[in-house]
């Protein structure tokens, strides 16, 4: 199986972005305070390039089911720990099964062919697999379609693997309280004596043993069949994106032609923590309309106390700058992927096209939503965008090494972080691209008419100036 990169195009498409973004908390670690990273001697906000990915994936995904964009109307993948509950839905759904009966036999399939799920004890995650696993949306309508189609097979099946599961978690137990019964003969034994209780755990151990069954392996027809649902197939953001499932030996893994770097600021971190006071409606109605004259009596002054100062008040970090970010497709790599998915070289190619140019949008528009509706962070619009063609991946993270000293530049510095981090960067691409001749294709594009004004004062960028995402890719 070949695959090949088009003759228009380099292997490489890498792209550069800046953003400003203002009082917002795109990103937090496990304390609920900003990420940073220090670089350059200087302290750095950082949006993980996890947070990036996701926001990048989801948008692809939503614009493809809305039927809007390149992809429109593809398959895409949904990544959750939920197939046995989407499968159990389909059969009850669309084949009629009891829901009870639905969800313990689309679990056992599942887990039969090699995913672990969590406790059958606590109900909250009994039916979930341990780990999040990506696969094509239709995965969980796929698996109920085969499990309707053999339902005699797979019902004779599922109650022997439930029955013994039922054996073998009784055995477990049993074992475990023998343990401890013989622990606590062993304390009350004086030392070297040879008492009762020993022989009653070893038998109470045996007997467990025993009982132990063992659980009968998946229909091997059912077992392809759910491998067949699980593998990527043409779901078009695993090939770019990627997947890894180490449970199911023989379920493909993707290496994914998209690398993304870690957003950082392109000056020193400027964090503010916001002091916030929420206000207890009904407590302010009752301020407002206080109970009649003739209705009070000397206890009120209570309830006017507990009326008093914030519902509830607390603090929240929030950070402000200019971020560069980077992001590469290997164009080879998505063929590759989509080629080993089962596509011909030409339908390859065709989705490949489509998936470049929604991956190139993404990157411009996707962002997280995290705090989106106190911060307005998701309208943000990119101040530049930097995109080129290449025999290997670009980073130009070097260029922003020495943080952006936001004073005036009569001060010493180069003024506002925006346009500064613009020059920098065009200046270190035209300087890099004389000296790599494989660079070629140089596109840029802006959302800020300030920036479009400094382009036209810029002599040499190495790039062309575009009006939309669309333009950055050939």
């Amino acid at each position: 199986m070949t695959s090949s990169v088009p003759s228009s195009g380099s292997q490489f498409l890498s792209l550069h972005l800046l953003e400003t973004l203002v009082a917002v908390l795109p990103v937090r670690d496990e304390n609920g305070a900003p990420k940073s990273i220090v670089y350059g001697g200087a302290e750095r906000h950082m949006i993980t390039s996890q947070a990036r990915r996701r926001a990048e994936r989801v948008h692809t995904r939503n614009r493809a089911n809305a039927g809007v964009g390149a992809l429109a109307g593809r398959g895409t993948g949904t990544r959750t720990r939920e197939w046995a509950l989407i499968t159990a839905r389909a059969l009850t759904a669309e084949h009629g099964w009891e829901p009870e009966e639905a969800v313990r036999t689309a679990r056992a399939v599942i887990e039969a062919t090699g995913l672990k799920f969590g406790d059958p004890g606590k109900k909250t995650v009994a039916n979930l697999t341990k780990v999040l696993l990506f696969a094509p949306s239709d995965a969980g309508a796929r698996i109920a379609a085969h499990i309707e189609e053999q339902a005699g097979a797979v019902r004779a099946w599922a109650e022997g693997y439930t029955a013994a599961q039922a054996a073998s978690a009784a055995a477990a137990s049993a074992k475990k309280k023998a343990a401890r019964k013989g622990a606590a003969a062993a304390q009350e034994e004086p030392p070297g004596a040879d008492g009762a209780e020993g022989g009653a755990e070893s038998g109470a151990a045996a007997e467990a043993s025993a009982a132990d069954a063992k659980l009968p392996a998946l229909p091997a027809a059912t077992r392809a069949a759910v491998l067949t649902a699980l593998a990527p197939r043409d779901a078009i953001d695993i090939a770019l994106y990627g997947r890894f499932l180490a449970e199911i030996a023989d379920s493909p893994n993707v290496d994914g032609a998209v690398q993304s770097s870690h957003a950082f600021t392109v000056h020193e971190a400027e964090q503010v923590d916001d002091f916030y006071a929420a206000a207890d409606d009904a407590k302010l109605d009752r301020k407002r309309n206080p109970k009649p004259a003739e209705k009070t009596n000397a206890l009120d002054f209570l309830d006017a106390a507990d009326d008093a100062g914030a519902g509830m008040t607390g603090y929240q970090s929030l950070i402000t700058g200019t971020f560069y970010r980077h992001a590469v497709l290997d164009r080879l790599k998505l063929r590759r992927n989509l080629r080993a998915a089962g596509m011909s070289e030409e339908e390859a190619e065709e989705a490949s096209v489509a998936a470049e140019s929604e991956f190139v949008t993404a990157f411009v528009d996707a962002f997280p939503e995290a705090k989106k509706n106190s911060t307005a962070s998701t309208g943000s619009l990119p101040a530049l965008v930097l995109a080129f063609e290449g025999e290997r991946p670009y980073n130009y993270a070097a260029a922003f090494q020495n943080p952006i000293d936001e004073n005036p530049v009569g001060g010493g510095g180069e003024g506002p972080a925006g346009p500064a981090a613009v020059k920098r960067l065009l200046k270190h691409h035209a300087f890099v691209s004389g000296r790599r001749p494989d660079i070629k294709s140089g596109r840029v594009l802006t959302y800020d008419p300030q920036i479009d004004e400094l382009l036209g004062t810029l002599k040499d960028t190495g790039a062309l100036a575009v009006t939309s995402a669309e333009e950055l890719t050939a």
